[in-house]
């Protein structure tokens, strides 16, 4: 009975020292898959790096890999393969003889592999190898690009002691014996005593790309003694010397066995738990410093990884720099051809910048259509000139969303510590300022933030802020700029420019709010009350001697988005009984290739309801024949870019000519915009230019102002000289 006893203790331990063998075997098999990610993942930011400067110099790329196997130090060699599957640089470079000019394609299961790994850009591992430089070791293989875009491999050499040395790191070395098997069959084993036999052991599943590993872990006897319990043994010789006690002895071992076998029971389900919990944690971490749309950093961790950045940088007295990044009209697409494309064109943009990401350069999605991008060890101002024609190589090519083709630009303001900022927020506030100047020197360009910007910020917002008050306080006026007809000499149209009565300020002229107020989404009720005005003002003329003239009023891109701004000028004009035909629109060229079909319609409409349409600063936009052709436009209004010298450049006369000519055989008048001389309207009357507008015959002045002086008949002078 006794022995029978002992027996089962000895058996329950047992279990229990295999369970414990069995979570050693799996820790050193988590370290080994973890390692090894962790270096292979090293390895291929350094491939990256050949990628992005392929014509990165030898001795460049030797100072790399020398830093790498210091910081490293599991590294035994560092090559660069070339596409043809030859080592051309190696480091440490005392094997040259050995193994420099080797096809590391050797056979054609390796062939097959590399090819493999060329195409899909995913690292390649061997298996375990005898090296040329002598020893067994593992390569890994880093692609260098994918597809036609490949340029070789960055490999590095593991020896196998060396890897085995890094799993017991943490472990007695005479405790354990390692077995590394491929496909079942042993490639290395590490082992500080020879293995009985019969004695016991675990093997695990290694989970690593393109290998099938398994390792096995032997426990030596002195670790076993340590596991064993010397319970049995007394309790035999109790029961030996305490025969009388017997049968509670044996009750109370009963219950002791099925409370081990509970408790072992209990501990695999809590190691399970466990382990779910951790992958679980892990989850939950990604997904905390991850957007989901993008794929990017969100902008939380980006913050927290710049304040780091930043900290590192003091340190070292290096700067760093922080990009915004805004994309152009992108509120505008999303608005017109909805949220699922504007989702789709932000995942396509956080592809691209990606691309940029290395140790040195963190790129985040910050929400809307930002992006916001750090760049740390920064030496001299030409790294983030670099970097900036890095970001815009990535809006070089079209963007294809929903199967059509969109020319997508973007906007960059630059704060770089410690000169704009000291700390993340501020660098972040300036970067945004700097972002806001740069809009308003046109879009599709980059701003450094610099002193003196963030006091015109504070202007611009206290503007902004005063705008929102404007229309109900009715600070709005139309000033109005005449057009001289030029094959009657009279003043037959007028052009309606909005002007703000600030009540501090003064007078204020669109380019000071019109942004603002696009920006804002204020824009569609400005764009109505100058309709509005413009209706009135030609409501007033009736019965007098101006009763004859036109206006013109400008549209933006947003108004004609609107769904009901056709039915809103119908009802203006109606309402002040107004005829149609006495009201001009002028849109940009850039207005008529947005939404284009939207828009087509919209001015079709337009057209149908009687007003004349004009195409705006013709010549600097995309000036495509095209919409002349498929949109019922009535005239052009010729820039004044080309105007100014005229008479002086050769070019510009051509240009002007041609566009006169082009615009007269597609059946449209020209308007020439910014005429301030003499000898530049006699030129545009030698071409049959229809209409001129500029300072030569008036500036844009108030209503009563502008009757005064056609009562005079002071602005149709100009016109009469020969």
């Amino acid at each position: 009975m006794a022995s029978g006893l002992r027996w089962g203790l000895v058996h329950q331990y047992t279990g229990q020292i295999q369970a414990n063998l069995e979570n050693e075997t799996k820790l050193i098999a988590n370290n080994l898959e973890r390692e090894f990610l962790a270096h292979a993942g090293a390895i291929q930011r350094m491939a990256d790096r050949l990628l992005v400067d392929p014509t990165m110099p030898e001795n460049q790329w030797r100072r790399d890999a020398r830093n790498y196997l210091k910081d490293y130090r599991i590294y035994s060699v560092i090559e660069w393969i070339d596409s043809s599957n030859v080592i051309r640089w190696i480091e440490p470079p005392t094997l040259n003889s050995t193994i420099l000019g080797f096809n590391v394609a050797f056979n054609e299961e390796r062939r097959t592999a590399l090819e493999t790994a060329k195409l899909s850009g995913d690292i390649d591992i061997s298996d375990v190898l005898e090296l040329r430089q002598g020893g067994k070791g593992v390569v890994i293989y880093a692609p260098v690009g994918a597809g036609p875009e490949n340029n070789g491999f960055i490999a590095a050499i593991f020896r196998m002691e060396t890897l085995a040395s890094e799993l017991l790191a943490t472990r007695e070395p005479a405790m354990f014996r390692i077995e590394l098997l491929s496909k079942g069959t042993q490639v290395y084993a590490l082992s500080a005593f020879e293995s009985a036999g019969d004695s016991m052991s675990h093997t695990v599943q290694i989970d690593l790309p393109t290998l099938d590993w398994q390792l096995t872990l032997e426990p030596s006897p002195a670790w076993v003694s340590k596991q064993t319990s010397p319970w049995p043994r007394w309790i035999f010789i109790t029961l030996v010397f305490t025969g009388l006690v017997a049968s509670i002895a044996t009750l109370l071992l009963q219950l002791t066995l099925k409370r081990n076998r509970d408790l072992l029971a209990t501990r695999r389900v809590l190691d399970g738990e466990i382990a779910q919990r951790k992958a679980i944690q892990q989850d939950l971490v990604r997904l905390e410093s991850t957007d989901v749309l993008t794929g990017l950093a969100n902008r939380r961790f980006f913050m927290e990884d710049l304040a780091h950045a930043l900290t590192i940088a003091d340190r070292h007295k290096r700067q760093v720099a922080f990009v915004m990044l805004d994309l152009d009209r992108f509120q505008m697409l999303n608005d017109s051809l909805g949220h699922q494309f504007g989702d789709a064109l932000l995942a396509q943009v956080a592809g691209r910048l990606n691309q940029l990401s290395d140790e040195c350069v963190t790129v985040a999605y910050s929400g809307g259509d930002e992006f916001m991008i750090c760049q740390q060890y920064v030496e001299d101002i030409d790294d983030t000139i670099h970097l900036l024609g890095q970001i815009k190589q990535c809006f070089e090519m079209p963007y294809v969303v929903q199967n059509e083709t969109h020319n997508i630009t973007a906007t960059l303001g630059i704060a770089v510590y410690p000169h704009s900022g000291l700390d993340a927020d501020t660098l972040l506030r300036n970067a945004d300022i700097a972002l806001y100047r740069a809009k308003d020197q046109g879009r599709n360009t980059y701003q450094f933030y610099t002193e003196g910007m963030q006091e015109r910020e504070v202007m611009r917002l206290e503007l902004e802020k005063d705008l929102s008050q404007a229309l109900a306080n009715n600070e709005f006026v139309l000033h109005y700029q005449p057009q001289l007809n030029l094959n009657s000499g009279k003043i037959t149209s007028v052009e309606a420019l909005i002007r703000w009565q600030h009540p501090r300020r003064g007078l204020l002229a669109p380019g000071e709010f019109i942004p603002l107020a696009e920006e804002s989404g204020r824009i569609t009720d400005i764009g109505h009350w100058v309709v509005m005005a413009a209706c009135r003002q030609l409501a007033a003329w009736k019965g007098t001697p101006f009763e004859h003239l036109r206006v013109a009023v400008n549209l933006s891109g947003r108004e004609l988005d609107e769904e009901h701004l056709v039915d809103h000028i119908r009802d203006t004009l109606n309402g002040e009984g107004i005829p149609a035909d006495r009201l001009e629109v002028e849109l940009t060229e850039e207005i008529f290739i947005q939404n284009i079909e939207h828009n087509r319609d919209q001015l079709f409409r337009l057209h149908d309801l009687g007003v004349q349409l004009a195409i705006d600063d013709f010549g600097v936009g995309y000036s495509s024949l095209a919409y002349l052709k498929d949109f019922p436009v009535d005239l052009l209004k010729i820039d004044r870019s080309f105007i100014t010298e005229v008479t002086e450049r050769h070019d510009d006369a051509v240009i002007t000519r041609a566009v006169i000519n082009l615009a007269h055989n597609l059946g449209l008048r020209v308007v020439a915009e910014g005429v301030e001389t003499q000898a530049q309207l006699d030129f545009l009357k030698s071409q049959g230019c229809n209409v001129a507008q500029g300072y030569l015959i008036s500036r844009p002045v108030p209503a009563a102002e502008l009757e005064k002086a056609l009562a005079s008949g002071e602005l149709e002078k100009c016109a009469m000289v020969d």
